[in-house]
């Protein structure tokens, strides 16, 4: 090859790269501006006294010590998790065995199906909520309304400590049930039927079909889906805030509302951001070892 040649090939996957670095460039500033830099910055500003007004103080390991006394704040991360252990094992199950139903039945009505589970995705969080609060009225509400016809009496929901956190857990099944079960049906559409065709000729049942063929084919999508429902619910704040307010006496009061409440409306901004480590610092490990202990499976 020439030395012409050579200075040609360079140029060009120089253009490339240049070219490939232009595509990623806004994504990378979105990402370093809006994620990486307030994440460092948050880390910065945990070792300060700092009410958004005055000066910062620097208290050194002061708020990581008053974090481990603050039992208000073990206490939401403790509702934190309550929610997580019964929303995303219950998002996880229906969404799949949804996605399975579909793909197993063949009618023209599959569409239709598919797009009215769906919809409640499409509505904003604060609609969502404003909904499902007439839904759960205790004197003027639907679902009061249907169960006084069975002859049972009328249900505080949102007013009462024992079922306010499961009246919200059903209103985020409500929403991302659909989302869920679409990752899923395509993930079962991306399985070859062949496969499927081979187990029935082996004489296998449709259990042995999903459990030895179908659903580890799909783990991937498995694995992803509950990761990421699971950094959702950690990440619960809107429906809360609209329907709640983290009442009543503190039943929904969870970790990511604590941390608004303790940054925004106290301003205590330092003690805030170390509230928000830890949190993060919780939720990476949960991530990890959940990937982990799905994936060995």
């Amino acid at each position: 090859m020439t030395t012409k040649s050579v200075r040609k090939l360079s140029r060009r996957k120089f253009i490339e790269a240049l070219t490939a670095y232009c595509f990623i460039a806004p994504d990378f500033l979105g990402l370093l501006i809006f994620v990486i830099i307030p994440i460092i910055y948050a880390i910065i500003i945990s070792f300060y006294h700092w009410d958004l007004i005055s000066e910062k103080v620097f208290i050194g390991f002061g708020n990581y010590s008053r974090m481990f006394s603050d039992e208000n704040w073990w206490n939401s991360l403790g509702r934190t998790l309550k929610l997580t252990i019964i929303y995303v094992p219950t998002l996880f199950c229906t969404s799949l065995f949804l996605a399975v139903l579909i793909d197993s039945v063949k009618s023209r009505l599959n569409s239709f199906i598919k797009t009215a589970i769906l919809m409640p995705f499409a509505i904003t969080s604060v609609i969502a909520s404003t909904l499902w609060m007439f839904l759960y009225n205790e004197k003027r509400g639907f679902i009061n309304a249907f169960l006084n016809l069975f002859g049972i009496p009328d249900q505080p929901f949102l007013g009462s400590q024992d079922q306010a956190l499961f009246s919200i857990i059903l209103v985020l099944l409500w929403i991302n049930l659909g989302y869920n079960m679409l990752l899923f049906l395509s993930a079962i559409k991306e399985v070859p039927a062949s496969y499927f065709e081979a187990a029935m000729i082996d004489g296998a049942n449709r259990w042995q079909t999903f459990r030895y063929i179908m659903f580890p084919l799909i783990k991937p999508t498995s694995i992803f889906i509950l990761i990421t429902t699971t950094i959702a619910s950690f990440q619960v704040m809107d429906l809360i805030m609209v329907m709640t307010k983290g009442g009543p006496f503190k039943a929904t009061e969870v970790g990511v509302l604590y941390i608004f409440d303790k940054s925004f409306n106290l301003l205590d901004l330092g003690y805030g951001s170390t509230l928000s480590i830890c949190l993060f610092v919780i939720l990476f490990i949960f991530s990890f070892f959940q990937s982990k202990a799905v994936s060995e499976e």
